[in-house]
């Protein structure tokens, strides 16, 4: 029997919370066996992750509306709408931030899949875990992270 043909509209999709916005998970690893995974990521001003890195994973963005600003270890490059930004394997430490006043939207690709189960499982613990301590919080997140193969660097890592 061969695959079946998947669509999704922009209603449907599992949508998170995180890094300071709201992600939507278009197509999971789980619908892909694991080969990749595509999230569509709406990025308030102000807004995205610190620097890490994932050794194991190629991650593309194309940016859909707005800019935001990539750092790595090689350089900055401001990637406006209709940008192509290509992280290779390799554990380069990268981020991006919506350093616009304008709410930014970027379509990730993520290959072999994998973030979107760490995206969904730091959603879904910051969602129930709000009491917590920022120490327990940050502390919690990095274990999250460790357990994905990602490498946490603090905000100012690549300034």
């Amino acid at each position: 029997m061969k695959n079946p043909i998947i669509t999704v509209d922009e209603t449907q999709g599992h949508k998170l919370k995180i890094a300071g916005g709201s992600y939507r998970i278009v197509i999971s690893g789980k619908e892909t066996n694991g080969e990749y995974a595509v999230i569509e990521m709406s990025v308030p001003p102000g807004a995205g992750p610190n620097p890490h890195a994932h050794a194991d994973f190629t991650e593309t963005f194309f940016v859909l509306e707005g800019e935001v600003t990539f750092k790595s270890e090689l350089g900055i490059y401001v990637a406006k709408k209709n940008a192509f930004v290509n992280i290779p394997k390799s554990g380069i430490v990268h981020g991006f931030k919506n350093l616009s006043n304008e709410s930014a939207k970027l379509l990730c690709t993520v290959t072999p899949a994998g973030l979107d189960d760490l995206f969904e499982e730091i959603a879904s613990y910051m969602e129930t875990n709000s009491s917590d301590s920022e120490i327990e919080k940050k502390e919690k997140i990095n274990s999250i992270f460790v357990k994905y193969g990602q490498e946490m660097f603090p905000p100012d890592y690549l300034d």
